[in-house]
This record gives C-alpha cells, sequence and structure tokens, in this order.
C-alpha cells in the first residue's frame, strides 16, 4: 500500500517537474531579453529538476539511488545560480542588458 502511494506521488512529481521544464526551455526560446531569459532558465528549470530527482527518489527507493539523486541535487543548486550570475554579468558587460529595466545599477559608474 505505502510503495503504491510512494509509485504515485513519484508520478506526480515526475509529470510536474516535466511541465516545469518545458515552461523553463519555452521561456528561454520566447522571452524578449538576457534577463528575461535568465531568470527562466534558473527558476522553474531549478524546481523542475528537483521534482523531478523527488520523483525518481520516490520511484527508485534504494540507497545507493537516493544517494546518487542527493548529489545531483546538491551540484543543480550549487551551480544554477553561479550559472546565471556569469550570463547577468556577461550580458551586463556585453551591452545586451536595456539600463531601463533596471532598478538599481551598482555598475554604472566602472
Amino acid at each position: 500500500m505505502l510503495g503504491t502511494v510512494a509509485d504515485w506521488a513519484g508520478a506526480g512529481c515526475l509529470v510536474v517537474g516535466a511541465l516545469l521544464s518545458l515552461a523553463a526551455g519555452i521561456g528561454v526560446l520566447r522571452f524578449p531579453d538576457a534577463l528575461d531569459r535568465m531568470h527562466a532558465a534558473t527558476k522553474p528549470q531549478v524546481l523542475g529538476v528537483l521534482l523531478l530527482l523527488l520523483g525518481v527518489a520516490l520511484r527508485l527507493r534504494t540507497p545507493a539511488d537516493l544517494g546518487m539523486v542527493a548529489l545531483v541535487g546538491l551540484f543543480q543548486l550549487a551551480t544554477a545560480p553561479v550559472a546565471a550570475q556569469m550570463i547577468g554579468r556577461a550580458a551586463y558587460r556585453t551591452g545586451r542588458v536595456d539600463p531601463g529595466l533596471l532598478d538599481a545599477d551598482e555598475f554604472a559608474d566602472r
């Protein structure tokens, strides 16, 4: 009984995670500027991947698999913010960011 509930919860997490990852991919293609694309590439994509990993963990349930899933989730949480910061900085330095969209511009004097 408990295994069946975990399987259904895992399937639900897999579907929702896949839909969030799909929405992130569509956002990267459709949004007009670098900052919007950066937002779409990080926020829903990370949540989508974490939900996919939770779904996989609920379906597999073995200690070795759970350890690997935890490592993948940890590395995803560690690398996504750094990548977004580097993309934002590169976009700003190459002039692909509209200054009118920024609330505060700390790099304006440099």
